[in-house]
């Protein structure tokens, strides 16, 4: 059976690689990535359209230069683009999400058995955590990264507002302010370094006590020795 600390170190842990888990499944599900107003000049108009979309599904509205709103429908963001580097950008951050999901899960699996027992293997010990809170956080990492570029160099969001209106030409300018399931992904990236930080106390402290007790003698008192 483990000792007390171990039980204690782990099982906090495994609390933070959980909760990762779940906040990478809110941030698959939800659709509050960003916020876009896009405006476009139209025959002897200007009109604007107001997008919230996510990874999957959305919403825009139209409103014409008076203010006035024409409509509002959902949209499925799949289908609604039409360029290559779009579509291809958006479907690898959802690979990207899946992939950080499963090793979030993994992480959370190798922090369960250390905490109810001592694994022979050395990589389902403290080094499988460290492997998989690794692969996780960069995959985060790099889903953080991906997105703005998707927006911001690939024009996601003007595309996205092409698709919901007709007899729209030149763009005139568009803001983008990115809502809370993007940046929950910033609390995955804590966690896993938290875990990370929690396993490497545990470890480092048992490594100092394993090198303690391989190496009696040079701690004993000399007058122990010489007898």
């Amino acid at each position: 059976m483990p000792s007390r600390k171990k039980t204690t170190m782990f099982a906090s842990a495994f609390c933070t690689c959980v909760s990762s888990f779940v906040l990478i499944c809110v941030v698959l599900a939800t659709q509050q990535w960003v916020s876009s107003e896009v405006r476009f000049s139209r025959t002897n108009s200007s009109i604007t359209i107001s997008l919230d979309y996510g990874l999957f599904r959305g919403t825009c509205e139209q409103f014409v230069e008076a203010g006035l709103q024409v409509s509002k429908k959902a949209f499925q963001v799949a289908d609604s683009l039409s360029s290559t580097q779009t579509k291809s950008t958006n479907i690898a951050i959802t690979v990207i999400l899946v992939l950080s999901l499963l090793t979030s899960l993994l992480s959370s699996g190798f922090t369960c058995i250390n905490v109810v027992s001592n694994p022979y293997q050395t990589f389902l010990g403290p080094t499988g955590v460290y492997t998989w809170n690794s692969i996780c956080g960069i995959l985060i990492l790099i889903s953080l990264i991906l997105f703005p570029v998707n927006i911001e160099a690939h024009g996601l969001s003007e595309e996205l507002a092409r698709g919901c209106s007709t007899s729209l030409e030149s763009l005139i300018k568009s803001k983008h302010s990115y809502g809370y399931s993007y940046w929950i992904m910033l609390l995955i990236l804590f966690l896993n370094t938290a875990s990370f930080i929690i396993i490497y106390f545990y470890d480092h402290a048992r490594y100092s006590k394993k090198k303690e007790q391989e190496r009696p003698i040079e701690n004993a008192p000399k007058d122990v020795i010489l007898f």
